[in-house]
């Protein structure tokens, strides 16, 4: 069984760290955000803990565990989907978002398995695809030619 502290830690860094992609989805004008990315990660967290704590002492994935992360990572394709809004003249937005919802499930997973450095490099290379991407795109974009994204807010 695990203990009290480790539980605590496995919820809170996948809250957290999920937060932490909801609140630069929020900052950009995105149609999700923090509450709701951080209990993306926190519900996905939990149901690894619950599918099997026996395992996750060990350090092994059971095969009850990879069941549910199967189905969660599948399922969460539909939360995902409901961000994504086709507006005029056949443009597709939220992909971006959609795709942090589906990044932000992935993270509680690994928190509920409790592999920190996955977790804390992951959000890093994260946030700062974020961050910078969007400029990086359209500095391209401007260098190498092609048509920049419609858009004229950063993802």
């Amino acid at each position: 069984m695990l203990e009290w502290w480790d539980i605590v830690l496995r919820l809170g860094v996948a809250t957290l760290t999920s937060g932490a992609i909801g609140l630069n989805r929020d900052l950009h004008g995105k149609p999700i955000g923090l509450r709701t990315l951080g209990m993306v990660g926190l519900a996905t967290s939990l149901v690894v803990l619950i599918a099997s704590p026996a395992s996750l002492e060990a350090g092994q994935l059971s095969d009850a565990t990879s069941r549910v992360v199967q189905g969660i990572l599948t399922g969460i394709g539909f939360l995902g989907a409901g961000v994504i809004v086709h507006g005029d003249q056949h443009k597709v937005k939220g992909l971006t978002s959609a795709a942090c919802v589906w990044f932000t499930a992935c993270i509680g997973v690994v928190c509920g398995l409790g592999h920190w450095r996955l977790v804390g490099i992951a959000l890093v290379i994260a946030l700062l695809l974020l961050m910078f991407g969007g400029p990086l795109e359209r500095t391209l974009h401007g260098l190498f030619g092609g048509k920049p994204p419609d858009d004229t807010q950063p993802n």
